[in-house]
């Protein structure tokens, strides 16, 4: 697989997140651990199945169980601690600081063997951030002192995802489809957390259950095992910067959907977001023709 192909594929996992808002909306009122339990099943019985109708399920017993340790923490790490922040913490200050992930990864795939990281990835990921910021700031009151346990988990879900998904190309000969096992272990951890923190409240009606399946197909399904080609195999800094796309897709899709009012914020969230994924896009086309 080609690096620009791999690249491609990793960007559907940004397109599918741009849902996520969406279809999380529709799954009221299910609380946030029972709502990851439901879709981590889903998302891991779907690898499953792909993986044991593409003949490779006896590649799973060769992974290492460390690999699958690294794994699930990336996973229900990142969930656990972005769900824990918003409760501590405004939601679109505490969003804003988890958000730093994209700009991390680009920052710490430097100190990956083989990547060369220039200043048009800097300034594409700072542009990205700044639109992110837009977006999700908007209309927010500041941060403030009594809030601070709060931001300071959002820092370490930052961390942790932009961590795992740098990590993940030192972990390359581990196959795609251990990403199953993954879900289905953070599927087992948020079900044991959900009965001791939190009231059974189950999807409302046939749009709380479809959009629980969708968000267990796509967005915490699909979207983890198409960005772990991506990382492994893609352009990572590329991938990093180009995710800041996500809060700006699905504030479109929310606007679309009568959910949330079209602004000038969001024109410039756009041209802030695009600008910086074209700099970073040329910045990564130079630093490949010297290797061609």
């Amino acid at each position: 697989m080609t690096k620009t192909r791999a690249t491609a594929i990793g960007f559907i996992a940004v397109l599918l997140w741009a849902l996520l808002a969406l279809l999380t909306v529709g799954s009221e009122p299910a609380p946030p651990l029972l709502l990851n339990a439901l879709c981590f099943t889903i998302g891991g019985t779907l690898g499953i199945i792909w993986t044991a109708a593409s003949g490779k399920l006896g590649q799973l017993r060769h992974v290492p169980v460390r690999v699958y340790i690294f794994g699930t923490l990336g996973l229900f790490g990142y969930h656990a601690l972005y769900f824990s922040a918003l409760r501590l913490a405004p939601a679109a200050e505490a969003g804003l600081i988890a958000y730093l992930w994209p700009l991390l990864i680009v920052l710490l795939s430097g100190l990956l063997p083989g990547e060369q990281l220039k200043a048009g990835h800097l300034i594409g990921a700072g542009l990205g951030f700044a639109g992110a910021a837009t977006i999700i700031s908007g209309g927010g009151g500041g941060f403030e002192a009594q809030y601070l346990p709060g931001y300071g988990l959002a820092l370490l879900c930052a961390l942790t995802w932009s961590g795992y998904s740098v990590l993940s190309r030192l972990v390359g000969g581990a196959p795609t489809s251990s990403v199953a096992v993954f879900c289905l272990a953070t599927a087992v951890a948020s079900w044991g957390l959900h009965f001791v923190l939190e009231e059974t409240v189950w999807p409302a009606g046939t749009l709380g259950w479809v959009s629980t399946l969708l968000l267990g197909l796509g967005p915490v399904g699909l979207a983890f095992y198409v960005w772990d080609i991506g990382v492994k195999q893609g352009d990572i800094q590329m991938l990093g910067t180009s995710s800041y796309a996500a809060p700006l897709l699905s504030t479109l899709i929310l606007v679309l959907a009568g959910i949330a009012a079209a602004s000038w914020g969001l024109a410039l969230a756009a041209a802030l977001i695009t600008g910086g994924a074209l700099i970073a896009a040329r910045a990564s086309t130079g630093a490949a023709k010297p290797r061609n």
